[in-house]
């Protein structure tokens, strides 16, 4: 699994983009519950080990000796699977997942009713608080809307340690055009929530049901339980940046409900989004042609995308991009301003900043060359990192565990982009759960899956239970 070997100590959680290292572990507590199942299970199976060789005598004694070693050392899949099974053989554990299955039409009808929400980034408002209602409702405490907006309830535990599983509230600027020129809101037909705004609002209805499931069973968390839909996810993270700083200190782990757990994200692609502007005197084309913006511009563009780094294909993600250029309108004008994009990405904080600083370098060389000025400006900076140990986690392994329950082996990532990627940016043990919501997403006819949206639900409820609980 590639690493980062970037920044390191407390310094390291101030910067936007952080490889984080040994000094930032996974949680005392996560990591303590895995050593003493781990010793416990041990020590019944050495007993168990050692009664089979003395019975065998010293023939047997090496081939009983190798398969003891298997049995005795299982991977953390296989810990994860047998906690699992415990769990469901609780009453309330199954009561809870019954709950989900029996109240389907009605969490069904209620992605149905805020999908029909017109809900573009930064205009979440409305469906946060349709949402919170429902939080409320469902016997949630401490039930707010925040300023950006985000939804939040909480189920009180025993710790004030909290897991905190997070949604998403915004949609993407087409879906609200879909929304508007749909001219009624979305339906339920069979197995699906039909209508532009119902994909993503999926995990937002699922997160709600999870959580009703569980207060409905009578189980009384460790930790206390927070479900909260976040706003601007596409754009800068902004609700899921509020949340973090308001839980960071009190954080066991965060779980961004994208899906019902086909996929499993536990490291996060660093994504540096930039507008690099050019600007230069303007004027007729027989004013003299230069100094010219796009001799600039080309000139910029051609040094940035020849840098090694654009050509990479490796493991680590890194990548190069410029995929917009923009400028004049008119064919006898010399235009006084112009940009380009750029997008770098890597699964190394260092690289990035390494590529940014070569950036800024050749900038500031074509800006001498042509006189035309050259700036550099953030559009949006996700932060990226990697945290060791992250993938035998508590966290990582149960989900894993629950998505083979639902009947399906999921597929790990270090490399997730989503909202868990403020989390492991600054040092907290963050995972992303994938999988399809359904189909069209950002077209006309845009749908929701019903099963996958009860996957979802039983996948949050679960994974509550064996870490929250």
């Amino acid at each position: 699994m590639p690493s980062a070997q970037g920044l390191r100590g407390p310094a390291a959680l101030n910067r936007n983009t952080v490889s984080v290292g040994p000094s930032e572990p996974l949680p005392r507590s996560l990591r303590a519950r895995q050593r003493v199942e781990w010793t416990h299970d041990r020590t019944q199976g050495e007993d168990a080990l050692m009664r089979i060789v003395r019975a065998l005598g010293a023939t047997w004694a090496p081939g009983v000796l190798f398969l003891g070693v298997f049995l005795l050392f299982p991977g953390p899949a296989l810990s994860q699977d047998a906690g699992l099974e415990e769990a469901l053989a609780r009453a309330p554990v199954q009561a809870g997942l019954q709950y989900i299955d029996g109240h389907r039409a009605e969490t069904a009808d209620f992605l149905r009713i805020i999908g029909g929400i017109i809900s573009p980034s930064g205009q979440e408002h409305e469906r946060a608080q349709v949402v919170a209602e429902r939080m409320r409702s469902i016997g949630l405490q401490d039930v707010r809307v925040t300023s950006s907006p985000n939804a939040i309830g909480t189920i009180p535990g025993e710790s004030d340690r909290v897991l905190v599983f997070v949604s998403t509230l915004d949609d993407l600027a087409t879906v609200a055009e879909n929304q508007r020129a749909a001219g009624s809101p979305p339906r339920v037909e069979g197995n699906r929530v039909v209508g532009p705004g119902t994909n993503t609002s999926l995990t937002s209805a699922a997160l709600v049901a999870a959580a009703e499931a569980y207060i409905d069973s009578g189980l009384r968390p460790r930790l206390t339980l927070v479900f909260a839909a976040v706003a601007q996810e596409e754009t800068g993270l902004v609700g899921m940046k509020d949340l973090y700083r308001e839980y960071r200190d009190r954080a066991e782990g965060f779980v961004d409900v994208l899906g019902d757990g086909h996929s499993i994200s536990f490291g996060a692609l660093g994504i540096h989004w930039w507008r690099v502007i050019a600007i230069g005197p303007g004027g007729h084309t027989l004013s003299g042609g230069l100094p010219n913006v796009n001799q600039a511009i080309g000139r910029a563009v051609d040094r940035i995308l020849s840098l090694p780094d654009a050509a990479r294909t490796d493991n680590s993600r890194t990548r190069i991009n410029i995929s917009v250029l923009e400028s004049g309108r008119v064919f006898n004008h010399k235009p006084e301003s112009g940009w380009f994009s750029l997008d770098i990405r890597s699964m190394e904080a260092e690289t990035i900043a390494a590529i940014e600083a070569q950036v800024r370098q050749i900038l500031e060389d074509v800006s001498s060359e042509t006189q035309i000025e050259l700036a550099m400006e953030p559009f949006q900076l996700t932060p990226g990192g990697q945290i060791p140990g992250a993938e035998g986690s508590l966290l990582v392994q149960s989900a894993a565990a629950i998505s083979r329950h639902l009947g399906y082996e999921p597929s790990l990532s270090n490399s997730g982009s989503s909202n868990m990627n403020v989390a492991v940016g600054r040092g907290t043990l963050a995972i992303g759960l994938g999988g399809s919501r359904g189909g069209q997403r950002g077209q006309p006819e845009e749908w929701a899956d019903i099963d996958g949206m009860i996957r979802t639900a039983k996948q949050v409820f679960l994974l509550s239970v064996l870490v929250g609980t």
